[in-house]
């Protein structure tokens, strides 16, 4: 290739300046496709299947001509910078040349699940009042008057006229979370996360343009949208996502046959190919390393996925408002069990729970925290200014996860505050309990939550996935954690469970888990 580069460049991105001219789908896509050697090359490719036939390419110049088709077409159909877009459809192609037409047309897009039922859904349209959506004829979108338009449309989607410039601080897209409300909240991401986004290049991912990355989510997650098409695109990878069906003995076999340098998924799809995908059966020697986030990784499973794949795991912790920013990576030596240290150019603090903005000294826990001028901090949650208000003191944002830091700088994660369990006056972390258990001979998974008996007892309970053919007796379980755990963070249940809820892309489920065990319990 030539001497192209992306419009921004790895490892030397910056906050400022902050209000020039700035794109998130231009900056990841026009450089490379107007490399005449790079615009040649596979920028993006969709495995409908595992079978050779059932996948679609194209081009960095297809991607970003497509792109910019979208894009013009929306503008032609009466939308203006700033109006929201809604994008419910199924995990496909469509999906990512909706959203990011969407964003190179200045408009805002919205990604959403299409498993939203027709009430959730309902609450979007209401809730952020987007002025066209991209859905299908059976997913219905109750009070919507606006816009509706189907995937097949974007092959015909086209206009005239140039495209809008936007800058930095200007609206990128808007992604909802429940977090611990009882309605979920949008979180308003400016252009600028690309700037959050070039920090992880180097610090985490080490993507580079000869990378074939394959991402095991679906397109509606930002963690899918992010690490699988963006950061890929952006240092001029070949991204590489499975819409087949779901299966996790599907992923080896792809990793061998695409020659795979990067494989990114939840801890959880890793443990899946470990037990399901025959490892040993498939030459996986094209990969260089792995990336996992979403939730804990466990030392029990790195260490298995060292010894049977022989790559290392790099993990990182983040939030839907900052995305990811502590992390282990090529630069960052893995410590098991901690997701690693502050990227550089991120400012991290522990705070005290009950309040102040003083940070806490090495070792204690608390809130963690980050600087308000993280460039990939969000610009705010969408018509909530009470709830944006309330995560900040003064320069510092708190997103709701328990942790610590040590000498070193290494964050050790202790959950989300509200996951923490309140049992017998003890504040206990189910991450430290699962890590503790999982490294159980027999055991599979483990689940820790605080089940509520009354409303003065609450029993951490410990709800344990057995590995094919392992019989696991109550006694040994206790005996393990009686030699690692102290008496009062010991569980006082062990629940056998056949296997834990997970969203689609792996997340585990707690709240699920408690209502099933609550259903149980009142039986």
């Amino acid at each position: 290739m030539s001497g192209a580069r992306p419009a921004i460049a790895p490892g030397t991105v910056t906050r400022s300046p902050v209000d020039g001219s700035l794109n998130l789908a231009r900056a990841c896509l026009e450089g490379w496709a107007g490399d005449p050697d790079h615009a040649r090359r596979t920028a993006f490719t969709f495995l409908h299947g595992r079978d050779p036939g059932d996948a679609e390419s194209w081009t960095y110049g297809e991607v970003w001509e497509r792109v910019q088709r979208v894009a013009r077409g929306l503008l032609a159909r009466g939308l203006e910078p700033g109006d929201r877009v809604l994008v419910r459809l199924p995990h496909s192609p469509a999906y990512a040349f909706a959203f990011f037409g969407a964003n190179a047309a200045g408009l805002v897009p919205i990604p959403a699940s299409p498993q939203l039922t027709e009430a959730e859904a309902a609450f979007l349209v209401d809730d952020a009042e987007p002025r066209a959506a991209f859905t299908t004829r059976e997913l219905a979108l109750p009070g919507f008057g606006g816009l509706e338009l189907h995937a097949e449309d974007l092959d015909t989607l086209d206009g005239g006229g140039e495209l809008p410039e936007t800058a930095a601080e200007d609206p990128a897209f808007l992604i909802y979370t429940s977090g611990t409300q009882a309605r979920p909240k949008g979180v308003l991401h400016a252009q600028r996360t690309l700037y959050g986004r070039a920090l992880m290049w180097d610090a985490w991912q080490g993507f580079g343009p000869d990378d074939v990355a394959l991402h095991a989510g679906t397109l509606n997650w930002s963690y899918t949208l992010g690490v699988g098409l963006m950061d890929v695109w952006a240092t001029g990878g070949h991204a590489m996502l499975y819409g087949g069906p779901p299966d996790p003995a599907v992923w080896a076999p792809l990793i061998e046959r695409h020659g795979i340098t990067v494989f990114t998924a939840v801890p959880t799809v890793h443990r899946q190919l470990l037990k399901y995908g025959a490892p040993a059966q498939h030459d996986l020697s094209s990969l260089r390393h792995c990336l996992c986030a979403g939730e804990p990784l466990l030392p029990a499973l790195r260490a298995e996925w060292l010894e049977q794949v022989g790559v290392e795991m790099y993990e990182a912790l983040g939030m839907t408002e900052v995305s990811t920013y502590v992390s282990s990576g090529p630069a960052t030596p893995v410590r098991a069990g901690s997701p690693g240290r502050p990227q550089p150019g991120r400012r991290l603090a522990v705070l005290p729970e009950d309040g102040g903005g003083k940070p806490l000294p090495p070792g204690e826990v608390g809130l963690l925290a980050v600087h308000r001028s993280d460039p990939g901090l969000m610009l705010g949650y969408w018509r909530r200014p009470d709830e944006a208000a309330s995560v900040f003191r003064g320069e510092w944002f708190t997103g709701g996860d328990l942790a610590a830091l040590d000498e070193d700088g290494y964050v050790w994660f202790h959950g989300r505050a509200d996951d923490v369990i309140k049992s017998f006056g003890y504040r206990l972390s189910p991450v430290e309990i699962e890590a503790a258990l999982e490294s159980a001979p027999g055991v599979a998974e483990v689940a820790v939550v605080g089940l509520a008996i009354d409303a003065t007892k609450t029993l951490v309970t410990a709800c344990v996935v057995a590995e094919d053919g392992a019989d696991i007796e109550e006694p040994a379980l206790r005996a393990h954690a009686e030699a690692r755990l102290a008496g009062y963070k010991q569980p006082h249940q062990y629940v056998p469970v056949a296997e834990l809820p997970r969203t689609r892309n792996g997340k585990l489920q707690r709240s699920a888990l408690l209502a099933r065990l609550s259903a149980e319990a009142s039986a």
